[in-house]
């Protein structure tokens, strides 16, 4: 089944079962009203919205109507855990030679990841507001699930067994912000806005076998002002899969229903299959020639995110988002 969350004027908006084909959607009020008590219920809560999901896929629905991403907060709006990683070494690789810091070798065998805050997600159509264009604002695709509670101790597959939902990212980036927070020691604060996410948020029965692995084996879309930059594969490349995320992180602690783990940006040591954010097209220029070519996002910039099924059908419809500079009145 496929969920998301309708914009209702409260913080946690007003949860909707939505079609395979994302054509169509229906309120479950008469189940749940918010995603997270699903996610503290599953397995009471689920096979009602799966009933309601069969319903509306076979036009039975007697309430269905038309869906519309623009109306959607982030399928699960905030969160008790938001948690980001670089899975994909390629990327990290890239960007450190690119500043020509060292890999780690503990990076081959040990994921890094970074807790970004989850108390104010941003929706698929919601715009990237920044003060300055100075700041470098850049866009990174991910893939990213939902969990249920998750043990301390769990091993990578019991981790597999507790993701509920999968969803699309754009974990924005302030680039120039980050050296300075960097050098301080403990990490991202600043430089790490609100992220977005896709409209749905889709169960793994709806992924086929494009679910395999720990890993969403589908071509990540972006495109920026229109034109296609990225149409990079999440599969293959992935280093760690997300049992493995999940398992490093309750290395020391539970993890609890309603958490959310973020892939890091999806990346192919192939060029020709283009970026999932501009650092990395830097970091190529910046080897090849000596200094990047290629600006960071300016105001009025677009970008969209998608993967789509092998039938060519979106399968958790588009994160569109246009960067806008934030107002401060006087």
């Amino acid at each position: 089944m496929k969920l998301a969350t309708y914009k209702d004027g409260s913080r946690d908006g007003q949860l909707v079962v939505v079609s395979r084909d994302l054509s169509t959607t229906h309120y479950a009020t008469g189940i749940a009203s918010r995603l997270q008590q699903v996610l503290d219920d599953w397995n009471f809560m689920s096979p009602q919205l799966q009933d309601l999901s069969e319903a509306l896929n076979q036009g039975k629905a007697r309430h269905a109507f038309a869906f519309e991403p623009a109306r959607c907060m982030a399928p699960l709006p905030r969160a008790y855990q938001w948690v980001d990683a670089s899975a994909y070494l390629n990327h990290v690789e890239l960007v450190r030679k690119a500043r020509g810091a060292e890999v780690p070798a503990s990076l081959q065998t040990s994921p890094l990841m970074y807790q970004g805050g989850s108390d104010d997600f941003l929706g698929p159509c919601d715009d990237i507001l920044a003060a300055s264009e100075a700041f470098g604002i850049d866009f990174e695709a991910e893939i990213a699930v939902i969990t249920a509670d998750v043990s301390m101790r769990a091993s990578a597959e019991q981790a597999l067994d507790g993701i509920r939902l999968v969803m699309l990212a754009n974990d924005v980036s302030l680039r120039n912000l980050m050296p300075d927070e960097l050098a301080k020691g403990f990490g991202f604060v600043q430089s790490k806005p609100a992220t977005a996410f896709s409209p749905v948020a889709v169960t793994l029965d709806e992924l086929g076998d494009a679910w395999k692995g720990g890993r969403l084996h589908l071509t990540l879309q972006s495109s920026w002002n229109g034109r296609k930059v990225g149409m990079c594969e999440a599969g293959p490349e992935m280093n760690f899969h997300f049992g493995e995320l999940i398992s490093h992180f309750c290395k020391t602690r539970n993890l609890r229903a309603g958490s959310i783990i973020g892939s890091g940006t999806v990346s192919n040591k192939n060029a020709s299959h283009g970026y999932s954010c501009i650092a990395e097209k830097r970091a190529l220029e910046t080897m090849k020639d000596g200094a990047p070519k290629t600006a960071y996002m300016k105001f009025g910039d677009t970008i969209r995110i998608e993967a789509k099924g092998r039938d060519g059908v979106s399968l958790f419809g588009a994160i569109e988002q246009e960067v806008v500079p934030l107002l401060i009145e006087p």
